[in-house]
């Protein structure tokens, strides 16, 4: 009997401490990664602004090639909705929509998930000309995390920015070889 308390006490002391961290965790979260593509600029960013070029270089909208997809409005202006709904749980359930455009310069993008998890992450994708024939592409995420869950930001852009990274390469990939 004395070995299961001692095996309760454990388990409830494994079960605080993320508990406890959590209480000195940040509630807001920020991700971001960049890479350089050997082509100008405006060709860059009339490829990003559309959102459904996505389908052709974002893993995550990439995990399910089936998922129904819902558009409203039109691509690559403001306003624009891109919707998905997935039976793949790592896909999920949510929406996209381009809050703000700046020629050649920056797309704000508003997600809201749905599923595995409700939040709201607020993206960005800039381009910045490194010369005539070179753009850098930043591609960035913030949103906030409420406890406990915030205490998984200490590890997000370990898990989200892999997937920013291979993203943007395929990008890089996709541009440089029209």
């Amino acid at each position: 009997m004395k070995i299961f308390y001692v095996i309760l006490i454990i388990l409830g002391i494994l079960v605080a401490i993320p508990l406890v961290i959590a209480l000195f965790v940040k509630k807001e979260y920020s991700v971001e990664r960049e890479i350089v593509i050997d082509t100008p600029k405006q060709d860059v960013f009339n490829y990003v602004k559309y959102l459904k070029n996505q389908d052709n270089y974002n893993k995550w909208v990439m995990l399910d090639p089936t998922m129904k997809k819902e558009f409203k409005g039109i691509d690559g202006t403001e306003g624009f909705v891109y919707a998905w709904d997935s039976k793949n749980k790592n896909a999920g359930e949510g929406a996209q929509e381009i809050k703000k455009l700046i020629d050649g310069e920056r797309v704000d993008i508003e997600i809201n998930f749905i599923r595995p998890f409700k939040g709201v992450a607020h993206v960005h994708m800039v381009t910045e000309a490194v010369s005539e024939n070179q753009t850098r592409v930043k591609w960035g995420m913030k949103g906030q995390s409420k406890y406990p869950m915030n205490f998984m930001n200490l590890i997000i852009d370990g898990m989200l920015g892999p997937d920013l990274e291979t993203s943007l390469t395929t990008l890089k990939n996709i541009l440089e070889k029209q």
